[in-house]
């Protein structure tokens, strides 16, 4: 039996939650997700707890076991207290500024790039140095983030660029090795 498939979700009062089918929509406080599951798969509301099975021992049906039980508890967190990304800018003159619903930064190029977040995606810029990428769908805040990354990912000798808070980066020594050549 999958460990992580077998456990239930609760679910918080103020969260509704509706099965049609495969079908599953969650609404909370912050939002509303919907998503279409598998069809082996069958999701049945306890109790107040959500509990995912699988129709037999199959290879694919452990596999998308384990993986709709994590789907679906993403969302019930989703709506209830969302998801949130922190990103870093580090380098003399790179900075990043929101102007209306897009992200502006200046990261050493000769202009400065845009970045126009997804429906349901909220960007907050602290200072000029940390972008927070917010929203309820945590596939969503985590391909945003990549994809603002992506821009200028950070360098591997001076660590310049855009990284994730906490993420740590290996620098490179560069031309410390290099000898001096004497007649």
């Amino acid at each position: 039996m999958s460990r992580i498939g077998s456990l239930p979700i609760s679910v918080p009062r103020d969260v509704k939650i509706n099965i049609e089918d495969n079908e599953v929509t969650v609404e909370g406080s912050k939002g509303k997700l919907s998503r279409l599951f598998p069809r082996g798969i069958s999701i049945t509301l306890k109790d107040e707890n959500l509990v995912v099975d699988r129709p037999s021992n199959s290879k694919n049906h452990r596999a998308l076991h384990g993986l709709s039980r994590s789907l679906l508890a993403n969302m019930v967190e989703g709506v209830t207290k969302g998801f949130e990304k922190v990103l870093e800018i580090n380098g003399i003159g790179y900075r990043a500024q929101k102007e209306g619903d897009k992200l502006s930064l200046q990261i050493g190029f000769s202009h400065l790039v845009d970045f126009v977040p997804s429906p349901g995606i909220d960007i907050v810029v602290e200072g000029t140095n940390r972008i927070r990428v917010i929203g309820i769908d945590k596939e969503l805040v985590g391909e945003t983030a990549a994809k603002i990354r992506a821009i200028r990912p950070p360098d591997a000798y001076k660590g310049k660029g855009i990284r994730y808070v906490g993420e740590k980066i290996r620098l490179k020594p560069g031309k410390s090795g290099k000898i001096s050549m004497r007649k």
